[in-house]
Protein backbone atom coordinates (compact mmCIF):
# COMPACT_ATOMS: atom_id res chain seq x y z
CA UNK A 1 0.00 0.00 0.00
CA UNK A 2 1.40 3.39 -0.97
CA UNK A 3 1.86 5.63 2.04
CA UNK A 4 2.57 9.23 2.94
CA UNK A 5 5.71 9.50 5.06
CA UNK A 6 4.64 9.44 8.70
CA UNK A 7 7.06 9.78 11.61
CA UNK A 8 4.68 10.02 14.56
CA UNK A 9 3.81 6.85 16.47
CA UNK A 10 0.41 6.00 17.93
CA UNK A 11 1.53 7.45 21.29
CA UNK A 12 1.29 10.95 19.81
CA UNK A 13 -2.25 10.37 18.59
CA UNK A 14 -3.16 8.79 21.91
CA UNK A 15 -2.22 12.05 23.64
CA UNK A 16 -4.23 14.09 21.14
CA UNK A 17 -7.17 11.72 21.53
CA UNK A 18 -7.15 12.00 25.32
CA UNK A 19 -7.12 15.78 25.02
CA UNK A 20 -10.20 15.69 22.76
CA UNK A 21 -12.01 13.46 25.25
CA UNK A 22 -11.24 15.94 28.04
CA UNK A 23 -12.54 18.78 25.90
CA UNK A 24 -15.79 16.84 25.51
CA UNK A 25 -16.12 16.70 29.30
CA UNK A 26 -15.20 13.03 29.61
CA UNK A 27 -12.98 11.75 32.42
CA UNK A 28 -10.87 8.62 32.80
CA UNK A 29 -11.74 6.23 35.64
CA UNK A 30 -9.67 3.18 36.61
CA UNK A 31 -11.58 0.02 37.47
CA UNK A 32 -10.59 -3.46 38.62
CA UNK A 33 -12.37 -6.42 37.05
CA UNK A 34 -11.90 -10.10 36.37
CA UNK A 35 -10.22 -10.80 32.99
CA UNK A 36 -13.29 -12.56 31.62
CA UNK A 37 -15.32 -9.36 31.98
CA UNK A 38 -13.02 -7.26 29.76
CA UNK A 39 -15.22 -7.31 26.67
CA UNK A 40 -18.29 -6.44 28.78
CA UNK A 41 -16.53 -3.42 30.23
CA UNK A 42 -15.49 -2.21 26.78
CA UNK A 43 -19.10 -2.39 25.62
CA UNK A 44 -20.30 -0.48 28.69
CA UNK A 45 -17.66 2.20 28.12
CA UNK A 46 -18.83 2.74 24.55
CA UNK A 47 -22.45 3.02 25.69
CA UNK A 48 -21.54 5.69 28.23
CA UNK A 49 -19.83 7.88 25.64
CA UNK A 50 -21.52 10.16 23.17
CA UNK A 51 -23.15 8.22 20.32
CA UNK A 52 -20.72 7.70 17.46
CA UNK A 53 -21.36 9.08 14.02
CA UNK A 54 -21.65 5.58 12.66
CA UNK A 55 -24.66 4.97 14.93
CA UNK A 56 -26.20 8.24 13.79
CA UNK A 57 -25.77 7.20 10.18
CA UNK A 58 -27.58 3.93 10.86
CA UNK A 59 -30.73 5.93 11.65
CA UNK A 60 -30.26 8.16 8.62
CA UNK A 61 -32.77 7.16 5.89
CA UNK A 62 -30.50 8.50 3.14
CA UNK A 63 -27.59 6.39 4.41
CA UNK A 64 -29.80 3.30 4.55
CA UNK A 65 -30.90 3.94 0.98
CA UNK A 66 -27.29 4.30 -0.17
CA UNK A 67 -26.39 1.07 1.63
CA UNK A 68 -29.17 -0.80 -0.12
CA UNK A 69 -28.02 0.48 -3.50
CA UNK A 70 -24.39 -0.38 -2.82
CA UNK A 71 -24.96 -3.81 -1.32
CA UNK A 72 -23.85 -5.76 -4.39
CA UNK A 73 -21.17 -3.31 -5.56
CA UNK A 74 -17.50 -4.32 -5.49
CA UNK A 75 -15.82 -1.10 -4.48
CA UNK A 76 -12.89 0.53 -6.24
CA UNK A 77 -10.67 3.07 -4.46
CA UNK A 78 -12.08 5.96 -6.50
CA UNK A 79 -15.68 4.92 -5.81
CA UNK A 80 -14.95 4.65 -2.09
CA UNK A 81 -13.41 8.11 -2.14
CA UNK A 82 -16.49 9.64 -3.72
CA UNK A 83 -18.95 7.95 -1.37
CA UNK A 84 -16.93 8.43 1.82
CA UNK A 85 -16.27 12.10 1.07
CA UNK A 86 -20.01 12.76 1.16
CA UNK A 87 -20.67 10.59 4.24
CA UNK A 88 -21.62 12.25 7.51
CA UNK A 89 -18.33 11.34 9.20
CA UNK A 90 -16.41 13.45 6.67
CA UNK A 91 -19.10 15.99 5.83
CA UNK A 92 -19.29 17.11 9.49
CA UNK A 93 -15.52 17.45 9.76
CA UNK A 94 -14.90 14.56 12.16
CA UNK A 95 -12.54 13.10 9.54
CA UNK A 96 -10.94 14.16 6.27
CA UNK A 97 -10.04 12.10 3.24
CA UNK A 98 -7.57 12.29 0.35
CA UNK A 99 -7.19 10.08 -2.71
CA UNK A 100 -3.58 9.07 -3.38
CA UNK A 101 -3.65 8.10 -7.04
CA UNK A 102 -1.18 5.83 -8.82
CA UNK A 103 -0.48 2.17 -9.45
CA UNK A 104 -1.21 1.32 -5.81
CA UNK A 105 -3.95 3.87 -5.24
CA UNK A 106 -5.21 4.26 -1.68
CA UNK A 107 -7.10 6.62 0.57
CA UNK A 108 -5.36 8.72 3.22
CA UNK A 109 -7.86 9.35 6.02
CA UNK A 110 -7.34 11.60 9.03
CA UNK A 111 -9.55 10.77 12.02
CA UNK A 112 -9.79 14.15 13.76
CA UNK A 113 -11.82 12.80 16.67
CA UNK A 114 -8.91 10.46 17.47
CA UNK A 115 -6.15 13.04 17.71
CA UNK A 116 -5.79 13.40 13.91
CA UNK A 117 -4.85 9.73 13.62
CA UNK A 118 -3.91 8.84 10.00
CA UNK A 119 -5.35 5.72 8.40
CA UNK A 120 -4.72 4.22 4.97
CA UNK A 121 -7.34 2.31 3.01
CA UNK A 122 -6.75 0.16 -0.07
CA UNK A 123 -8.76 -2.28 -2.17
CA UNK A 124 -7.21 -5.47 -3.55
CA UNK A 125 -7.98 -9.18 -3.91
CA UNK A 126 -11.69 -8.61 -3.26
CA UNK A 127 -11.08 -7.01 0.11
CA UNK A 128 -10.77 -3.58 1.68
CA UNK A 129 -7.84 -3.13 4.04
CA UNK A 130 -7.57 -0.26 6.53
CA UNK A 131 -4.37 0.16 8.51
CA UNK A 132 -2.63 2.47 10.96
CA UNK A 133 0.90 2.80 12.26
CA UNK A 134 1.33 1.79 15.89
CA UNK A 135 5.06 2.22 16.64
CA UNK A 136 8.52 1.36 15.24
CA UNK A 137 9.95 -1.98 16.29
CA UNK A 138 13.10 -0.26 17.55
CA UNK A 139 11.29 1.48 20.44
CA UNK A 140 10.07 -1.83 21.88
CA UNK A 141 11.85 -2.79 25.12
CA UNK A 142 11.54 -6.55 24.65
CA UNK A 143 10.18 -7.76 21.31
CA UNK A 144 9.46 -11.30 22.48
CA UNK A 145 7.55 -10.04 25.49
CA UNK A 146 5.37 -7.60 23.57
CA UNK A 147 4.65 -10.17 20.86
CA UNK A 148 3.48 -12.59 23.51
CA UNK A 149 1.31 -9.92 25.12
CA UNK A 150 -0.25 -9.11 21.75
CA UNK A 151 -1.13 -12.76 21.16
CA UNK A 152 -2.69 -13.10 24.61
CA UNK A 153 -4.74 -9.92 24.34
CA UNK A 154 -5.84 -10.10 20.70
CA UNK A 155 -9.52 -10.39 21.70
CA UNK A 156 -9.39 -6.93 23.29
CA UNK A 157 -9.33 -5.32 19.84
CA UNK A 158 -12.36 -6.51 17.85
CA UNK A 159 -12.15 -6.48 14.05
CA UNK A 160 -8.46 -5.55 14.18
CA UNK A 161 -5.15 -7.37 13.89
CA UNK A 162 -1.62 -6.32 14.87
CA UNK A 163 1.30 -7.16 12.58
CA UNK A 164 4.86 -6.13 11.74
CA UNK A 165 5.44 -4.51 8.36
CA UNK A 166 8.47 -3.27 6.43
CA UNK A 167 7.90 0.39 5.53
CA UNK A 168 9.97 0.06 2.35
CA UNK A 169 13.03 1.94 3.63
CA UNK A 170 14.14 -0.93 5.85
CA UNK A 171 12.26 0.30 8.92
CA UNK A 172 10.07 -2.25 10.67
CA UNK A 173 6.86 -1.02 12.27
CA UNK A 174 4.02 -2.51 14.24
CA UNK A 175 0.75 -1.76 12.49
CA UNK A 176 -2.89 -2.43 13.23
CA UNK A 177 -5.26 -3.25 10.42
CA UNK A 178 -8.76 -4.42 9.65
CA UNK A 179 -10.15 -6.10 6.53
CA UNK A 180 -13.60 -6.23 4.97
CA UNK A 181 -15.15 -7.64 1.84
CA UNK A 182 -14.80 -5.32 -1.16
CA UNK A 183 -18.61 -5.43 -1.43
CA UNK A 184 -19.25 -4.33 2.16
CA UNK A 185 -21.93 -1.77 2.97
CA UNK A 186 -20.72 1.80 3.30
CA UNK A 187 -21.89 1.94 6.92
CA UNK A 188 -19.78 -1.16 7.69
CA UNK A 189 -16.73 0.49 6.14
CA UNK A 190 -17.26 3.63 8.21
CA UNK A 191 -17.68 1.51 11.32
CA UNK A 192 -14.36 -0.22 10.54
CA UNK A 193 -12.65 3.19 10.38
CA UNK A 194 -14.01 4.12 13.79
CA UNK A 195 -13.37 0.80 15.51
CA UNK A 196 -9.81 0.62 14.16
CA UNK A 197 -9.11 4.15 15.40
CA UNK A 198 -10.46 3.28 18.82
CA UNK A 199 -8.40 0.08 18.92
CA UNK A 200 -5.18 1.93 18.03
CA UNK A 201 -5.66 4.18 21.05
CA UNK A 202 -6.47 1.24 23.31
CA UNK A 203 -3.46 -0.76 22.08
CA UNK A 204 -1.12 2.13 22.84
CA UNK A 205 -2.54 2.32 26.36
CA UNK A 206 -2.34 -1.46 26.83
CA UNK A 207 1.31 -1.80 25.76
CA UNK A 208 2.65 1.59 26.86
CA UNK A 209 4.84 0.07 29.59
CA UNK A 210 6.56 -2.16 27.05
CA UNK A 211 7.66 0.77 24.88
CA UNK A 212 10.43 3.32 25.24
CA UNK A 213 8.10 6.32 25.16
CA UNK A 214 8.55 9.44 27.24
Amino acid sequence: MKKIKETKSSAFYQQQYRQRLREQGLIKKEVWILPEHTSTLLNIEKQLRVLTISKNSESNPKQQENDAMKKQVVWSVSELYQELASAELFHQGSASIELIDGVDACLHIIMHEYGDLPLFMSVSNQQIVVEALLWPVDIVKNENQINQEILYSRKLFPLSTIAIENSGDGTLNYIMYGALSASSLLSSIIYQLEILSDNVIKATEAYHNLLNID
